[in-house]
C-alpha cells in the first residue's frame, strides 16, 4: 500500500509541476514541447509563436576588427568616396558586419585563388531587407575575370533573381552569389566551410 501511496504522490506532484510550467493543456493533457533546431529563425513568425531557444545568435564586428581579418587573409577593399561612414553611400563601411560574412569572404578569397576588393559593404544605400547589406550579411565584390569565371564554374546557377534579373548562383554551403551590372552582390547565410 505504500508503494501505491508513493506513486500516488510522485504523480500529484509531478503534475502540480507540469502545471506550473505551462506544459499541462486545458484538457489536462501533457503538451510536449516543440523541438528546438540550430538553424530556428529568430523571427516570430505567428502571433503567439516564440522564437525557438538554441537559435544561432549573429556575432557582429566593427569597422577596425572586420578590416583587420580581411587586412589578415589579404583581401582588400575599396570606396568610392574615400571612406568608411556606415550612413554614407559612397563609403565602405564594415561596421555592424556579421563575423560570419568576414569569414565567407577570406574563405572565397582561400577557395577561388582570386585576388578579391570589396566595394560594397554595410554602409546604407543598398537594397532593404532581413538578409541585407545593412544588416550584415553582404558584401558587393569588384568582379575580376577570376573571381567570376570561379563563381560560375564552382557553383550552381539558379537563375535570375526577381526584381532585378541578376543572375544568381548558390554555392554548396548555400550562399548567393548574383551577378550584377558592375559587381558581384554576395549574401553570406553561412562562412562556406570554416
Amino acid at each position: 500500500m505504500r508503494t501505491h501511496t508513493g506513486t500516488r504522490a510522485a504523480a500529484l506532484l509531478g503534475g502540480a509541476l507540469l502545471a506550473a510550467t505551462g506544459l499541462v493543456t486545458a484538457q489536462g493533457a501533457v503538451a510536449a514541447p516543440a523541438p528546438v533546431s540550430a538553424t530556428a529563425p529568430t523571427a516570430v513568425t505567428a502571433p503567439g509563436a516564440v522564437t525557438a531557444p538554441g537559435a544561432a545568435a549573429v556575432t557582429k564586428l566593427s569597422h577596425a576588427d572586420a578590416t583587420a581579418r580581411l587586412r589578415a587573409a589579404g583581401v582588400g577593399w575599396t570606396s568610392s568616396g574615400g571612406c568608411s561612414d556606415r550612413n554614407r553611400p559612397t563609403c565602405t563601411s564594415f561596421e555592424q558586419v556579421n563575423l560570419a560574412t568576414i569569414q565567407g569572404a577570406t574563405t572565397l578569397e582561400q577557395a577561388g585563388g582570386c585576388a578579391l576588393t570589396i566595394t560594397g559593404g554595410t554602409e546604407t544605400g543598398h537594397a532593404s531587407g532581413t538578409y541585407s547589406h545593412w544588416n550584415g550579411y553582404k558584401l558587393d565584390f569588384g568582379p575580376t575575370s577570376c573571381l567570376s569565371g570561379y563563381i560560375t564554374r564552382t557553383f550552381t546557377d539558379i537563375g535570375p533573381r526577381p526584381g532585378d534579373g541578376a543572375q544568381q548562383y548558390r554555392s554548396g554551403a548555400g550562399n548567393i552569389y548574383a551577378r550584377e551590372s558592375n559587381h558581384w552582390d554576395v549574401l553570406f547565410h553561412n562562412c562556406g566551410g570554416c
